[in-house]
């Protein structure tokens, strides 16, 4: 399996999946600091809700394979400026989070739209309550 890092804002599940695609049990935490799972790197949301942090994300990616830029579908705002893919010298996926929560489908276009414009070049719909996406996001990273 590749090496993934998420990226994305405070509470928008990076931990959850992370814990979903290594198959533990999931339990909500605050990350404090990056955490290294066995296939996964994962970042506090302060990484990319504060500029001045960004140095430490892209750092971080030096171990990574893929970026994962992490959009939770149920909030109305991004942190991911336009083109932020391209700081990184490795493919970016998006990955939609919380489907299940959505009230409409135009809250998910919307994340979607939030991803594209940052310049991913995939993007996963995933639900790690419901195990929607996760399989798919699964085969994409074992490739």
């Amino acid at each position: 399996m590749k090496n993934i890092i998420f990226a994305g804002s405070t509470g928008s599940g990076k931990t959850t999946l992370c814990q979903k695609l290594h198959g533990q049990v999931i339990a909500y935490k605050k990350t404090q600091a990056v955490e290294r799972f066995e296939q996964a790197i994962d970042t506090p949301g302060e990484c990319i809700e504060n500029r001045y942090l960004y140095k430490m994300l892209l750092v971080s990616s030096v171990d990574a394979d893929v970026i994962g830029l992490v959009q939770d579908c149920t909030k109305e705002e991004s942190y991911f400026p336009p083109a932020f893919a391209t700081v990184f010298a490795k493919p970016v996926i998006g990955i939609v989070t919380k489907v299940e929560l959505a009230q409409s489908r135009e809250e998910v276009e919307q994340a979607r739209a939030y991803l594209q414009a940052a310049g991913v070049e995939a993007i996963f719909e995933v639900s790690t309550i419901e195990d929607v996406g996760v399989e798919a996001l699964q085969q994409y990273l074992e490739a």
